[in-house]
């Protein structure tokens, strides 16, 4: 069984998105669906994108959400539909015991994933970040651990500015 995580950006532009999902499909389609095992948060950006590619490749998601308020915060707007649409496509889901979404509850979360995961795929582009929780702190706590990070960011891919950034993601 490959249970991969995944962490990344919030804010990948939509021209992105279909560079990143067939980079992730790519990626992803190296596992028989029977034995893939995808984790993610659930999150808009690089968490949808890959939950998305899990569950047409016809492997196991597995969401875990951060806290018990993290659909409000985060599923807003358009996202919505695809928070509601992955979650109700998730075989599991993990629910971090925190009441509200915040830098602690996605730390938790980060270590849930890692603690579970054989690979974490990170649609990142490299940037500094050092925010606990975020994309350059998950992937620094990965090979910390030994675990294998695969970084994806294809050509084409970028992030633009966000109303309300994630505190996971990367500055």
């Amino acid at each position: 069984m490959a249970t991969i995580a995944v962490t990344g950006h919030v804010n990948l532009t939509g021209a992105s998105l279909p560079h990143v999902e067939e980079a992730l499909t790519a990626l992803l389609s190296r596992y028989p669906a029977a034995e893939l095992t995808g984790m993610s948060c659930l999150a808009p950006g690089a968490d949808t994108v890959f939950g998305d590619a899990v569950v047409a490749l016809g492997g196991r998601l597995v969401a875990v959400l951060p806290s018990g308020d993290y659909r409000a915060r985060m599923a807003q707007g358009p996202h919505a539909a695809a928070f509601d649409r992955l979650l109700e496509a998730a075989a599991e889901i993990e629910v971090m015991p925190y009441r509200r979404a915040g830098t602690a509850a996605y730390a938790a979360a980060n270590r849930l994933l890692l603690g579970r995961a054989e690979l974490l795929v990170a649609v990142w582009d490299g940037g500094a970040g050092g925010r606990q929780g975020g994309t350059g702190d998950a992937v620094a706590a990965a090979r910390a651990r030994g675990i294998p990070v695969e970084v994806v960011w294809p050509a084409g891919a970028a992030r633009q500015g966000s109303a309300r950034p994630d505190p996971r993601d990367t500055p």
